[in-house]
């Protein structure tokens, strides 16, 4: 597949199968392209009823870029013109500060009734959310994507709903490849160490072969990368733990060969994937796994994106998704008219039409199949006039929708995820660095994790 414009990724979107009804449209990080931006200004929600006879509804949604408080200014303002009896109030907060902002609203008990954010494992454990079920209608459940709604599920209840999903897979600067003598993208591990020496062979040093994060920031990506395409993973078909199996250990010997071999950045325990993002944008990387959307608008690179190499013969990609969760409010004046005011408002955002320009916006990927087929179809005009900012196409949708129903997550509905998700990093790092097997450290970390 081919470059599908450098200018095209500024902001991208898109998802799977189905046809999108009609609707009003409003005037257009784990989400991958969360800005620094600098923090929102924060108020205290009222959690009292909301004046006359209004039921009032606190939001709070996380900034993902320069667009967010545009969108959703104009979606409340659209909500309450259609949803007259319900005083929506929604806060923009930045990824910067929105885990404190969060944790300080619980403290003193005025948590919002919805809360965007990564991760919900620890308030369901504190008993703080609603069951998914509760506020979900027949119709929006119907509409999302089964692999997304079953990875909110924390032992057979699902807790949250997603806002938007990314994906991750290979990007190849062909330029690069070609002029190293490699005709395409690698399809296996034996073709990526292949590939690496052959650019090694014709650039030196001066092009890096293969970008490698294992990081504290996101090295827990590179054992997903490399165990599911062997064939392993964090869980067996069971769900139970099972980060000691041979395929993992196979995984975390071949990420110290990539090192040991000189294919990789000279700083894999520290590098995160945005400068090498930016390398891969700047020419001077040639492979790279990342987001859908890596690629800066300005890049001149002429990459191609593919599936991730496997052993296994079926690739399996990584999806990263954000969740929109709702907090209980025992204090409520009228359950029954909060919880219709909450479904009315996931009603709202998850039309079609509505989902599909805050895709748009935002640049990710829907997680309803019927924006998902809109989007593969109709990409084109969503994309925003009088800007400079561009979308995918319905090339580039079709692709990338075709990928996200099988795409794998991260276990984080398990209690036990973020011991894990750092011990894979410790693993990985302490491995490559030549301190301890990877069959041992992997031992290791399983009976810790499962006795």
């Amino acid at each position: 597949m081919k470059k599908i414009l450098a200018m095209l990724l500024a902001m991208a979107m898109m998802l799977s199968l189905v046809a999108c009804g009609s609707g009003d449209k409003p005037s257009n990080g784990d989400g991958d392209s969360k800005t620094s931006t600098a923090p929102a200004e924060t108020k205290q929600p009222d959690q009292q009823q909301g004046g006359g006879d209004k039921t009032a509804i606190n939001v709070i949604i996380s900034q993902y870029g320069n667009y967010t408080q545009e969108w959703w200014t104009q979606f409340e303002k659209d909500f309450e013109a259609a949803n007259d009896t319900v005083d929506l109030n929604i806060e923009i907060v930045s990824w910067n500060d929105i885990y404190s902002v969060v944790s300080t609203r619980i403290q003193s008990k005025q948590q919002p009734d919805i809360l965007n954010i990564s991760g919900f494992a620890d308030y369901v454990a504190d008993d703080l959310l609603m069951p998914a079920e509760a506020y979900t209608s027949d119709e929006v459940k119907a509409k999302i994507i089964p692999s997304f709604w079953e990875s909110n599920d924390i032992d057979g209840t699902v807790w949250a709903l997603p806002i938007l999903a990314s994906c991750r897979l290979l990007f190849c600067n062909m330029d690069l490849l070609s002029e190293a003598g490699v005709a395409e993208a690698p399809k296996t591990w034996d073709d990526v160490l292949t590939a690496c020496q052959a650019v090694k062979d014709k650039f030196g040093d001066t092009i890096v072969p293969w970008g490698l994060d294992i990081s504290n920031d996101e090295g827990q990506a590179a054992f997903s990368y490399y165990s599911w395409n062997m064939g392993g993973g964090f869980v067996d078909g069971n769900g139970d733990w099972a980060l000691n199996s041979a395929e993992n250990v196979q995984a975390v010997e071949y990420i110290k060969k990539l090192i040991d071999s000189g294919y990789c950045n000279s700083a894999p325990y520290t590098d995160t994937r945005y400068p090498l993002q930016d390398a891969f944008s700047a020419g001077t990387l040639a492979m790279l796994i990342g987001p859908m959307n890596m690629v800066s608008a300005d890049s001149t690179v002429n990459y191609q994106y593919s599936d991730i190499p496997t052993s296994t013969g079926t690739s399996s990609a990584m999806g990263v998704c954000d969740q929109l969760m709702v907090f209980k409010n025992d204090a409520a004046p009228d359950q029954d008219a909060r919880t219709a005011a909450i479904k009315a408002f996931f009603d709202f955002f998850y039309d079609c039409e509505r989902y599909s320009s805050y895709m748009v916006y935002e640049g990710f990927l829907p997680a309803t199949t019927d924006a998902s087929d809109n989007l593969s179809a109709n990409a084109e005009k969503y994309i925003k006039g009088g800007t400079t900012d561009v979308t995918g196409d319905s090339e580039y949708f079709t692709y990338f929708c075709g990928l996200l129903p099988n795409c794998g997550f991260y276990p984080m509905g398990k209690a036990e995820w973020m011991d894990v998700r750092n011990g894979v990093i410790s693993v990985e790092q302490n491995v490559c660095q030549g301190a301890i097997s990877a069959q041992e450290a992997l031992d290791n970390l399983q009976n810790e994790v499962a006795g």
